[in-house]
């Protein structure tokens, strides 16, 4: 049926023959156009397909880098080392007061130094520092050589607290330790061989009852030993510049020969304290209780008495910071630290008084003379 209907017009009619070659020409090219089209489409369909593919695979994602033929892709290697960043030590803070303080620790006595002639004064040795000028004010033989007593312990404070880490840690008294102190007949805060002390109450056990129990704890905690710790001690020294006349032997002022310094240095030694922060507070507590221990559940009291003596005595000034000392060979002997009523800051150091309160009562002296 198909076949006859190309003869055949719509309304049932035969075609002429020529009616019927001009309908089977465009016949022929309507099928010779279909075969030239329909690969041609297939092509293009192909193509388009790949290249939405493709264009989708090129798409820029977030960290990503386009590929564009245009511009040429240069990749690094880079190699980053690892770096160590240091945490500031909250122990190296400086004092606010130290801000006021002359550069350094060369004073040194000059042709404006009074000299301490009052009969007042009876310590053989005294020395008073402008803080805040590095004037030597007045001096009493202020560059003689000799035993710091426990006043060396401003130092073991110091370099203890230079290279501490956390202050609520623990050191165990020591047998060793106990016998030393009993030995020497030392100064003690009163630690019993077992008890677990933190690092705090050493700090201030040094310092308030001039404890060489604590003292020696601290020592052996922050080097391993005395030895090695009195070597940390000569170092600070030559860092501070002292060490041509100072040397000491132990970190509690136990009589040496080798263990000697200056006035001068000893006030250089105090400055150097004054100027941290956790120094400079320890230095000016009047009292402190230390943390309760099983052996003492209630902790223990301790006292600077020598800035509770001189509280209420007329300076000029506030006292806020001392160290007391005592051997036999130097006497009794002090360090203090002033700011006097104007605001200036003074240090100063008496060495070879027959008590404890002529210590005090010349260094009175000598701050409401030569500190106005």
């Amino acid at each position: 049926m198909g076949t006859r209907a190309n003869y055949r017009k719509k309304d049932g009619s035969r075609l002429s023959a020529v009616e019927y070659r001009k309908r089977r020409k465009r016949e022929i090219y309507f099928h010779i156009s279909l075969v030239i089209l329909i690969p041609i489409l297939l092509i293009t369909v192909v193509f388009v397909a790949v290249n939405k593919i493709k264009n989708g695979n090129d798409q820029v994602e977030p960290g990503e880098i386009a590929d564009n033929s245009t511009q040429e892709l240069t990749i690094i290697d880079t190699m980053i080392e690892d770096v160590e960043i240091e945490e500031e030590n909250p122990y190296l803070a400086r004092s606010a007061d130290s801000d006021s303080f002359f550069d350094g620790y060369d004073a040194s006595l000059d042709s404006d130094t009074v000299g301490i002639t009052s009969e007042e004064v009876q310590s053989t040795y005294g020395l008073l520092i402008n803080l805040d000028t590095g004037k030597v004010i007045a001096s009493k033989e202020g560059n003689v050589t000799i035993n710091p007593a426990s006043m060396t312990k401003i130092l073991t404070l110091l370099v203890a607290v230079e290279h501490l880490d956390n202050i609520d840690n623990t050191f165990t008294m020591t047998q060793e330790i106990g016998d030393y102190v009993f030995k020497n007949d030392c100064s003690q805060v009163g630690f019993e061989v077992g008890e677990e002390v933190t690092v705090k109450d050493l700090l201030y056990g040094t310092i308030l009852p001039s404890g060489a129990d604590a003292a020696m704890c601290l020592a052996e905690y922050v080097a391993g030993s005395q030895e090695a710790f009195v070597q940390m001690m000569n170092d600070k020294l030559d860092e501070l510049g002292l060490s041509d006349t100072a040397h000491f032997t132990n970190c509690i002022g136990v009589y040496d020969k080798d263990h000697y310094c200056t006035l001068l240095d000893m006030a250089m030694i105090l400055k150097a304290a004054e100027e941290n922060e956790l120094c400079h507070e320890i230095l000016n507590a009047r009292t402190y209780l230390t943390t309760p221990t099983a052996q003492h559940p209630d902790g223990l009291q301790i006292s600077n008495w020598f800035l509770r003596r001189i509280e209420d005595k007329d300076t000029h000034g506030d006292v806020v910071g001392a160290k007391t000392g005592f051997v036999n060979e130097s006497g009794c002997c002090g360090a203090s630290y002033e700011i006097s009523n104007d605001g200036t800051h003074y240090i100063c150091v008496t060495a070879d008084a027959w008590s404890s309160w002529r210590c005090i009562y010349d260094q009175v002296d000598i701050y409401s003379t030569f500190g106005k």
